[in-house]
């Protein structure tokens, strides 16, 4: 004769809980009569929110003898079980195919009981991040004609990790080119590559094209976590453009006039930046003052560059320049070969290869 007893054991350390995160369940059976049981066994099932009965599968216990209790632990995974739910457990149930308990037994009221619990579904959105070369670009920005596309989907739930090859279905992925638009973009192909996330609940996909056409591309990026919230109300869509051969726009410096430092600014195209680069300013009579070498500008990259040198009017041996108007001009070469010079706004400011730049303490 068994009879829940939860006046010598019952766990239920909260009914409400977020969704995914397992609720510890035990509650104490025991067996009132002076006759040991068989292996006892114990049926678990919730009704959802919607009225849907899920059973759990849970395996036969240890015989009990007369007097014993037996105290288990069971784990409710709450994973698809948003809302207010009932959580059922019965002792010694009843065979449908019989309609008999498991073991003979005189009175079953005793053997059942129900407890609900509310699992709050998740309704933050998650984080979408996109980088080319490791870079946030603008948009219509010039990439590298083989640009590396990271798309990052960050999830705050610990509970629901983006980990699984399945987890590909989070992301619809879109390019539009000179002659298509919006054309899908599968992982089935290889063109994407999945990357599970870790505990951080962080995932990327990886996409490597190869641009052999100049004009303006367009990305486009869905995402959703498992919860079905998606990263923002409008998807991501960002324009860029691609140049396929190596060219590096006129090189410009900002602030100009500047009195404590200067930056120079200008574009690259194509997939490789200059293997060699070189700014030679210099005075209006022609003598070089100062040679600003490639490795000190700073890691460049094919688009938009603002180096992170930065000049502070000083010649080759760290003395202050008098103020006044110096002209500079730019060497730059891939594979030994001069880099063409792309037209841009910046033309005007430069003449026969010469910028002028001033300088006012």
């Amino acid at each position: 004769e068994f009879a829940l007893d939860p006046g010598s054991g019952l766990l239920l350390p909260s009914d409400t809980i977020a969704e995914g995160a397992q609720i510890p369940f035990a509650i104490a059976i025991r067996n009132v009569s002076t006759t040991p049981s068989d292996s006892v066994l114990v049926r678990y099932w919730i009704t959802d929110e919607s009225g849907f009965v899920h059973f759990l599968d849970y395996p036969k216990q240890g015989p009990l003898g007369p007097d014993e209790i037996l105290l288990d632990t069971i784990m409710i995974a709450t994973a698809g079980y948003s809302g207010l739910n009932q959580f059922w457990i019965e002792v010694n149930p009843y065979s449908s195919a019989t309609g008999l308990p498991d073991q003979p037994e005189q009175h079953h009221f005793n053997n059942i009981a129900q407890l609900n619990f509310f699992a709050e579904k998740d309704q933050i959105n998650p984080v979408l991040d996109v980088t080319f070369d490791g870079r946030h670009i603008l948009n219509e920005d010039i990439v590298s004609a083989t640009p590396a596309i990271v798309i990052m989907l960050e999830d705050e739930s610990p509970f629901f990790l983006l980990n699984e090859p399945a987890d590909t279905s989070s992301f619809k992925i879109f390019l539009s080119g000179p002659e298509f638009q919006d054309r899908p973009l599968h992982f089935s192909t290889g063109e994407l590559i999945f990357e599970p996330a870790g505990e951080n609940n962080r995932c990327r996909v990886l996409y490597f094209p190869e641009f052999t056409r100049d004009g303006m591309y367009g990305l486009l990026v869905q995402a959703r976590d498992k919860s079905g919230n998606s990263s923002g109300k409008m998807d991501y869509r960002i324009d860029f453009e691609v140049i396929t051969r190596p060219t590096i726009t006129e090189v410009m410096n900002y602030p100009n006039p500047f009195s404590s430092s200067t930056q120079f600014v200008f574009t690259l195209t194509g997939t490789e930046v200059p293997d060699e680069m070189k700014i030679q300013i210099m005075t209006v009579g022609g003598r070089v003052v100062r040679e600003i070498m490639g490795y000190e500008l700073g890691m460049l990259h094919i688009g938009r560059n603002i180096t992170d040198y930065r000049w502070n009017g000083t010649d080759e041996f760290g003395d202050p320049l008098a103020n006044g108007v110096y002209l500079y001009r730019v060497v730059a070469r891939l594979n030994g070969q001069d880099l063409e010079v792309m037209h841009s706004g910046a033309d005007v400011y430069i003449e026969k290869g010469f910028g002028k730049m001033v300088i006012i303490r």
